[in-house]
């Protein structure tokens, strides 16, 4: 069964995407499938701006904000360009 989601699964901080596939069943018929990655809507605090923003992060997005801090991930996101 399908996910109606039309929003791209798309990680903000590390990048990760959907990967794809076939899905085998047991007469081994193949069909296309995706994995999407652990998707979630974070809003953060910058004490330097006084505001809130909202990321769409992975699991791992969020360790990483964990371990560096929204300050610097957030400077890395608008150094590649991306709007915060």
């Amino acid at each position: 069964m399908r996910e109606a989601n039309n929003m791209s699964a798309h990680c903000q901080v590390t990048g990760r995407k959907p990967g794809f596939g076939k899905q085998v069943s047991h007469s081994h018929k193949r069909t296309s499938r995706r994995w999407n990655p652990n998707i979630q809507r974070r809003r953060y605090y910058l004490p330097s701006e006084g505001r809130t923003v909202t990321l769409r992060v992975s699991a791992k997005g969020i360790k990483t904000i964990d371990r560096d801090g929204i300050e610097a991930v957030v400077a890395a996101i608008r150094a590649r360009g991306e709007k915060v």
